[in-house]
């Protein structure tokens, strides 16, 4: 069942966060979703500083130096970026962040409690440190959504068909809810279930049929799908099947097993961070 309290909500602010080092890709990405959504796009352009090496590493004058160039570069780099999105006439602001690696999932979740959706574009998808930095910070510290766009893909706000993956879990309810819109405004959804528990304090005696109900309700024209694994992984499935329905985008819920567990024996999420091939709509 869909929890209660939930609301979905139209999109008004995307953040974007981009590596300093690549940002073009990026930004043109964050920059149509924005006018498909009419958003107010903030653009978050991270450096990360280099890891000290050695007991004295910080006084030394090449760690300075290096540090002095790294702000110079993370400068420029916001210029160009305030330059590109000042072109665009889109509503946006721009910032910019210098921070040691073990604290930038921290300053990037400050930055998302203030917006609708957060971006991962290709380049971030392709820099895993990066990658799990946002991760971080936007789905464990916010909750916020997140739309993960890999290399090579089509990422939109009005996709017409969308797969939603389901496991009765409260993290795919709340994807649900926070993916209401998109569904909504879509030709159709599909529910996608693998290898489904049909028991009562599981998916229920008939798999997918409460979650239809709730999006029926919605006016959202379902497909309850239930797929055998066969020996693949869910990941998998999911992709192969977003492919054959012809699927804009997959929503899913975010690490529905515990973190620990998702990070030592791998899990849908990890696979998806890891190897997804179309735009993923992520929330928890």
């Amino acid at each position: 069942m869909i929890p209660e309290g939930g609301e979905q909500m139209p999109i008004k602010t995307i953040l974007n966060v981009m590596a300093a080092t690549t940002i073009d890709g990026d930004l043109l990405v964050a920059t149509d979703l924005s006018r498909q959504a009419g958003a107010h796009l903030s653009a978050l352009v991270v450096a990360v500083a280099p890891q000290p090496t050695g007991r004295y590493a910080t006084l030394s004058q090449g760690w300075l130096e290096q540090r002095e160039q790294n702000l110079q570069d993370l400068d420029e780099c916001a210029k160009r970026v305030r330059e590109k999105l000042a072109r665009s006439e889109l509503s946006s602001d721009v910032d910019s962040l210098y921070v040691e690696a073990a604290g930038a999932n921290f300053e990037i979740g400050e930055r998302a409690l203030y917006a609708d959706l957060v971006l991962i574009g290709p380049s971030v998808f392709q820099d895993r440190d990066m990658k799990q930095q946002v991760v971080d910070g936007c789905l464990f510290q916010t909750g916020r959504p997140l739309l993960i766009a890999p290399p090579d893909s089509t990422p939109t706000l009005q996709p017409k068909t969308v797969l939603l993956a389901w496991d009765s879990r409260p993290s795919s309810a709340h994807a649900a809810q926070q993916a209401l819109e998109l569904m909504i405004n879509a030709d159709s959804v599909h529910v996608t279930m693998v290898d489904p528990n049909a028991a009562l304090r599981a998916s229920g005696e008939e798999p997918g049929a409460d979650v239809a109900t709730y999006l029926a309700r919605h006016g959202i024209n379902v497909t309850v799908d239930t797929l055998p694994s066969a020996g693949r992984s869910v990941a998998q499935v999911l992709q192969q099947h977003a492919v054959d329905v012809a699927a804009n985008v997959i929503v899913m819920g975010a690490y529905g097993h515990s973190r620990l567990r998702e990070l030592i024996v791998g899990g849908v999420t990890r696979s998806m961070l890891e190897d997804a091939r179309l735009p993923v709509l992520m929330g928890r």
